[in-house]
């Protein structure tokens, strides 16, 4: 606080900012005594912050922290002394008196009663009984001893306070919703004796807005210093053009007023080209100071949004360590990259899913003590948590050396559960079966408990994560223990994304949900049951047209190829085709008006170097608009008027056959002779792709489900528009009557599978449209 805010404020108020501070120096202390309980320092920490606080508690008034506090505080002498040996019981109960400081100290916070302070020092009176004047230190305990009465009493993970906010950033206001953090109130003074101010999300949000709106019209004056550049080349050139008039004139006779014109229009333009020069000059450094200081303006109001990752770590460690000694087993959480700075809303927004996963790896994980010596571990069981940056991503990785998971059980619980038929879940990898543990209400729990079994953990885990655009992964070693990957973005107020064009207007996709952009020949693709896919990652990916999905009008283009951008969500893949890629930018995310609603296939809008609008893509949402076409069939193929000239020479012909080998077979023998090779699984999806695309022959098979070859070809020779396509059939029934059958039906060649080979397909496809160019 400062020297007016001091007086201003009420003893009640600087007590509780007092405790805040000294419950948080307690509280890390005490868990750093729990592994060495002979701690000089972490004892003589712990002690000046209890006695500080019960002088604090005196001064005030506040009977109630005075009696806590002196209890602790006698018991941690007694261990400096070395007439106590601290045992976890001891810790359990300083830890239990710390929250109780906190309570009492935090208004608005539930009230400690006269009889808990009773209770309180009593159980502190009956653990320091061993210590009185002549008694013998306890000995160092070889195991911990069996959970006491007091772990009943201990309270709640939630009431450890908040980590301290960043000096060198403004502290946002904290979430109403969050039990951890204390209420504070006016301003505070940190250690380096800089001032530390509160102010609201929606403030701090309306300051970076119009930083990022600065930033952008300063990039608006390139389009006029590029004018101005061209203007001065122009005058350049006009001056030239000027001097070399005047040399052809002097081989005629001018007057001496059209001497005296010309010389003042080569003055005037001199002078206005230098006056031009000038101030263009002027404007370039303008324009250069200008966007520098609004970068600055708008890396100073981004960084007000950033705030360590130890802010949502608060409580984490203190939580661990209760819940495994409420399940009988020794746990220490381990952190790296405290210092790692988040934007305070995806901050706010990991703590859930973090503590889920925290919570699932002591209570899944870690194994009990007596387990993990018979496997050869320490009996402490030890989960690692990360954070670091990687490419503008938040990366946090969440370790455990338990046991892992049990694949031959969780393979059995899903069968149990009808979710896959066994022979399928047999067939599973190790990948395939961890994704199960995403589903919602799935638990390898058989009974439901307080800390789990009700397949809400990592189901609610993924949902937040996906709220992020993030992504989560786990992956495990049997026997050695799991790791969960999540990746996040830094900030939810910017997003690096790929610029592309659809239908003359720019739209940004995600960088976190691309997984690659290319260019595609037309015949790279293939038509896979009545749908258009190409060969990605040995894989068949579907295609779809941006201009449908957004509801633009479509691009006639001359491209020779197709623009891809190949989008995932979870296993869903998609090549979505676009106009033209404008390039990678980092976007300022502009909510929409509320008013609008949720836009379809859009999440918010943003704004370019040059001041245009760009929308960016929801990808989960455009995802569901491709299923949902799909299943209604309405999704457009891509036309394939931009192929090259020489391509579009090249004969075209459409494979028939339920068979993959059959039809992959006969595809590459064609495409090896040149032709361009189109592929359908049966009759129906044969004759969609008759009447949407050009065709120079049809061969098919007879024997397809949903519709076969016989009833194609009758199909085909009753349309107006197909009844002079060639059509060969190419099947494993070599009677003569199939073969009368085939061709009474209007196909023009027919050949037996028994007798097929290379030559003979081959030679009937020349004989029928000839060779592969026309």
């Amino acid at each position: 606080m400062t020297p007016d805010q001091m007086r201003d404020a009420s003893l009640l108020e600087l007590f509780s900012l007092e405790a805040e501070a000294q419950t948080q120096v307690l509280s890390a202390g005490l868990l750093a005594l729990e592994r060495n309980p002979t701690q000089a320092d972490q004892l003589e920490a712990c002690m000046r912050a209890a006695h500080s606080l019960k002088g604090a508690a005196r001064i005030v008034g506040v009977d109630a922290g005075v009696s806590v506090a002196h209890v602790m505080e006698d018991c941690l002498v007694s261990a400096q002394e070395g007439r106590l040996y601290l045992l976890p019981e001891h810790i359990d109960a300083l830890l239990q008196g710390t929250d109780f400081l906190m309570r009492i100290a935090t208004p608005g916070s539930a009230n400690v009663g006269p009889q808990d302070i009773e209770a309180y020092v009593e159980l502190m009176a009956r653990l320091l009984a061993p210590a009185t004047p002549g008694a013998s230190p306890v000995p160092p305990p070889v195991a911990p001893p069996p959970m006491a009465e007091l772990q009943l009493q201990l309270q709640a993970p939630s009431s450890e306070p908040a980590a301290e906010p960043n000096p060198e950033t403004l502290l946002p206001e904290a979430p109403a919703e969050s039990v951890a953090a204390p209420v504070r109130k006016g301003s505070r003074l940190t250690e380096g004796g800089e001032r530390v101010l509160r102010v609201t999300a929606e403030r701090l949000n309306s300051l970076l807005d119009l930083s990022s709106k600065s930033l952008v019209e300063t990039q608006r004056l390139k389009p006029y210093l590029a004018n101005l550049q061209r203007l001065k080349r122009m005058q350049n050139n006009s001056l030239r053009a000027l001097e070399s008039l005047n040399v052809h004139l002097k081989e005629h006779a001018l007057s001496l007023e059209a001497q005296e014109a010309l010389e003042d229009a080569r003055r005037l333009l001199a002078e206005s080209q230098q006056l031009l020069a000038e101030k263009t000059a002027e404007l370039d450094e303008f324009g250069w100071q200008a966007s520098q200081r609004a970068q600055v303006l708008y890396d100073t109001a981004l960084a007000c949004r950033m705030r360590p990752f130890a802010d949502v770590l608060a409580g984490q460690v203190r939580m661990v360590r209760d819940l495994g000694r409420s399940l009988g087993k020794q746990v220490r959480l381990e952190i790296e990259g405290e210092k790692t700075h988040v934007d305070r809303d995806v901050l706010e927004k990991l703590e859930a899913p973090l503590t889920h996963l925290l919570r699932n790896a002591v209570d899944h994980g870690i194994e009990p003590p007596d387990q993990r010596l018979l496997a050869g571990k320490p009996a402490e069981g030890l989960i690692r948590l990360r954070a670091s940056h990687q490419a503008g991503l938040l990366v946090l990785e969440l370790t455990d050396d338990g046991h892992g998971v049990d694949l031959d059980r969780l393979r059995q619980n899903i069968i149990e559960r009808q979710l896959s038929p066994a022979e399928t879940a047999a067939q599973l990898s190790e990948e395939e079966l961890l994704t199960f543990l995403f589903l919602p209400g799935f638990s390898l729990r058989d009974k439901v408990t307080e800390v789990s079994g009700r397949g809400v953990g990592l189901d609610a885990v993924q949902h937040m994560v996906r709220q992020l655009r993030g992504a989560v992964v786990l992956e495990q070693t049997a026997g050695e223990g799991s790791r969960f990957h999540l990746e996040v973005p830094l900030t939810l107020s910017v997003v690096r994304s790929l610029v592309v064009e659809v239908g003359g207007e720019a739209y940004a996709f995600p960088l976190a949900h691309i997984e690659r952009m290319c260019d595609l020949a037309p015949e790279d693709i293939v038509q896979v049951e009545g749908r258009q896919h190409f060969w990605h990652e040995g894989r068949h990916v579907g295609l779809v047209a941006a201009s449908q999905l957004l509801q633009r009008p479509a691009a006639q283009g001359s491209q020779q190829t197709l623009k891809v951008v190949v989008i995932r969500e979870r296993d869903a893949v998609y090549g979505v085709a676009v106009e033209r890629f404008i390039g990678e930018r980092t976007l300022v995310v502009l909510p929409l008006d509320d008013r609008l609603g949720k836009i379809q296939d859009i999440s918010a809008g943003a704004l370019l170097d040059d001041g245009s609008v760009v929308l960016i893509v929801d990808v989960e949402d455009m995802l569901r608009s491709v299923d949902k076409l799909l299943n209604t069939g309405r999704l457009e193929r891509i036309a394939r008027h931009d192929r090259p000239q020489a391509e579009a020479a090249r004969k075209r012909i459409l494979v028939v056959d339920d068979s993959l080998t059959v039809r992959e077979l006969q595809r590459k023998l064609l495409l090896n002779r040149g032709y361009d090779v189109a592929v359908a699984v049966d009759g129906m999806d044969g004759w969609n792709a008759l009447r949407s695309e050009d065709f120079d022959l049809l061969i098919t098979d007879i024997d397809m489900p949903r519709m076969d070859g016989i009833e194609l070809v009758t199909l085909l020779r009753r349309d107006n528009r197909l009844q002079s396509l060639p059509v060969m059939v190419v099947s494993y029934k070599d009677r003569e009557e199939d073969r009368r059958r085939g061709l009474d039906a209007g196909a023009d060649y027919y050949l037996a599978k028994a007798s097929f080979h290379d030559d003979a397909l081959l030679d009937a496809v020349v004989e029928l449209i000839g060779g592969a160019r026309a």
